[in-house]
């Protein structure tokens, strides 16, 4: 309760009742920029639990804007924190679940998404709730720039066969995927950060498998 009672007291921490978003837009829907600050281009991380991979590329990359979405209070408080400590200015957090992204950002404001070993969600019947299905790829477009770019890394072979089946049934456009990252030569950036999980199935010699596409618009 007392990492609840502190999440109150940050200014980039934004957590909002489901009433409260159908009764009133947003304030910063289409104008992250004022809350930053600047223009620079605005890249979201799903699921991002204590933040660590948005706060790394946050540090990497001081002329883009981070924000990490997750539903767990307790894990966005971590991110926060660090934040705090380290001094970063051009990172966020939304409390939210990612059903309800759309209610925070306007058509085109989005510039990438990062989805990190997000749940595969294996159960055939939980196809939908998958953050690749085709489903939330539709929400994704609606904030998404033209030729905006959704990362995808994961250690779940399913996941990551299904998401490339989603993009060829979809004609969605491919740009790069590999089923073992760390085997191939390039992407240093997508391979400079790495989570506390991530570690530990290296560390078992589980492969990361890593894919990047652009929705289409057809």
């Amino acid at each position: 309760m007392q990492h609840f009672a502190e999440n109150l007291t940050f200014d980039n921490l934004f957590q909002y009742r489901y009433d409260q978003l159908i009764q009133q837009e947003f304030k910063h829907k289409g104008k992250w920029h004022e809350f930053f600050g600047n223009k620079h281009p605005l890249i979201l991380e799903l699921g991002c639990g204590k933040g660590e991979y948005t706060i790394g590329l946050a540090k990497a990359n001081p002329n883009k804007n981070y924000i990490g979405i997750d539903i767990k209070g307790a894990r966005i408080w971590r991110g926060l924190k660090t934040c705090q400590d380290e001094g970063l200015t051009n990172v966020a957090f939304v409390r939210t679940r990612i059903e309800l992204i759309n209610f925070y950002f306007g058509p085109g404001e989005v510039d990438e998404i990062w989805i990190t070993f997000p749940d595969p969600q294996l159960q055939g019947s939980r196809e939908r709730k998958r953050l690749t299905s085709e489903m939330f790829l539709q929400r994704y477009r609606e904030f998404l720039k033209k030729d905006g770019i959704i990362h995808l890394k994961t250690d779940s072979e399913p996941l990551y066969t299904y998401t490339l089946e989603v993009i060829a049934e979809n004609d969605h456009r491919l740009l790069f995927s590999t089923q073992n990252l760390y085997t191939h030569r390039g992407e240093e950036v997508v391979k400079s950060i790495q989570t506390f999980y991530e570690k530990k199935w290296l560390a078992e010699s589980i492969p990361i498998k890593y894919l990047r596409y652009c929705l289409s618009h057809g």
